[in-house]
């Protein structure tokens, strides 16, 4: 399994505050549309600890955490040490506080959210924050899903009779690799920001399982909680399109593109719909604009190197998923799909290398477990000297 790589860093707080959100925009929602959800959609126990959380806040070993290394340091090793929680990072799910302990597992937005749910608890203050990192891509049942990074700042309990300066160094926890979490700056966000995002995660996770109905309320709830938040917009937008409701996709990409004119990702999805709308000089001109800030999308690479696989041409498929690994080296499919074309080339060396990155890079359980059967057998073959073509 994938075990959490924890980073720690103590930094310097003066004054941060969330940016608040513009004003709320022209009417988005169609909820006639929709058939109503077919579970709890909502943020208002996003961060309640569950009695198994409390038991654990309360138990002697968690104490002792806390009193032999202080409460940050305790908290962090309490939760995250590979002898106790054993958590694993999985990106399938974004999970509430109570899903993420149960679970044991969840992505850097649920262990955040499951951080501050123990930190609230005692006392500490919480800081939120969003990562200056380019986005992550994956593609899943045909949706390209773009994925941020948040982490969170640990400060000291406020002791009574101690006056504040208005300083503090907060304890920084992320669950990437160091190299990865380097010099990245960070914008501090509020806990409605954090519910925002969680709404839209789930919003998105229902679009993968085709439950547009959910995905829709899910979407909504995320826009009413922050009405400014581009990523909420655009998968509002993307359910619209989804159901056929165009007229409604392309204003809500409109309100999206108001707010943050060159998104890609929104450009990108808005061009079809123009094209569908009978807007074609409008689409084109989208298009060219698109095609002049960012002329090689995400895939783009990758899909060339699939053609030439499936062709035979190894050395070809090879090259250009290299060209996708250095835009994205973080991105599993790409390593797997590299070390495939190494084999192809009888480069057992390097295939294994790949399919081991893959392993090590994925966040989805049901691919570690693909790519780990496929280096097993790698392995169990080249050890017998056979030679795999």
């Amino acid at each position: 399994m994938k075990r959490l790589a924890v980073l720690l860093s103590l930094s310097l707080l003066a004054g941060c505050a969330s940016v608040q959100p513009p004003a709320p925009p022209p009417v988005l929602f169609a909820d006639g549309r929709f058939a109503p959800p077919s579970e709890q959609v909502g943020a208002d126990d996003l961060f309640t600890l569950s009695p198994a959380m409390q038991a654990h806040l309360n138990s002697p070993a968690f104490a002792h955490q806390l009193r032999q290394k202080g409460q940050r340091h305790g908290l962090v090793d309490a939760l995250y040490s590979k002898t106790d929680l054993k958590l694993e990072y999985e990106s399938s799910k974004t999970r509430t506080a109570a899903e993420t302990y149960a679970d044991r597992s969840g992505n850097c937005l649920s262990l955040v959210i499951m951080t501050a749910a123990f930190a609230k608890a005692l006392g500490m203050p919480v800081h939120y924050r969003s990562i200056d990192a380019d986005s992550t891509w994956s593609r899943t049942a045909g949706l390209y899903l773009a994925s941020s990074h948040v982490n969170i700042g640990l400060g000291d309990r406020p002791e009574h009779d101690v006056r504040s300066t208005g300083r503090e160094t907060m304890l920084v926890v992320d669950f990437i690799a160091p190299d990865a979490a380097a010099g990245l700056r960070a914008r501090e966000l509020d806990e409605g920001d954090i519910a925002a995002l969680y709404m839209n995660n789930r919003a998105a996770e229902m679009l993968v399982q085709d439950r547009v109905d959910d995905a829709y309320w899910w979407a909504r709830g995320a826009v009413e909680k922050r009405p400014g938040m581009i990523a909420a917009l655009n998968t509002l937008a993307v359910i619209y399109e989804r159901r056929g409701h165009l007229a409604l996709a392309e204003r809500t990409y409109r309100t999206a593109l108001e707010r943050e004119p060159e998104n890609m990702a929104v450009m990108r999805n808005l061009q079809p719909v123009l094209a569908l709308l009978g807007k074609h000089d409008e689409a084109q001109a989208l298009e060219r604009r698109i095609a002049s800030i960012e002329p090689f999308p995400p895939y783009h690479y990758f899909d060339k190197g699939m053609v030439a696989l499936r062709a035979g041409d190894y050395e070809g498929a090879r090259a250009l998923f290299r060209r996708e690994v250095r835009r994205a080296p973080y991105n599993d499919e790409f390593r797997f799909w590299l070390g495939v074309a190494h084999l192809g080339l009888g480069d057992v060396k390097h295939a294994r290398e790949q399919i081991a990155q893959a392993v090590d890079t994925s966040t989805r359980q049901e691919m570690r477990q693909m790519y780990s059967a496929k280096l097993a057998h790698l392995r169990a073959t080249t050890s017998t000297g056979t030679r795999i073509r």
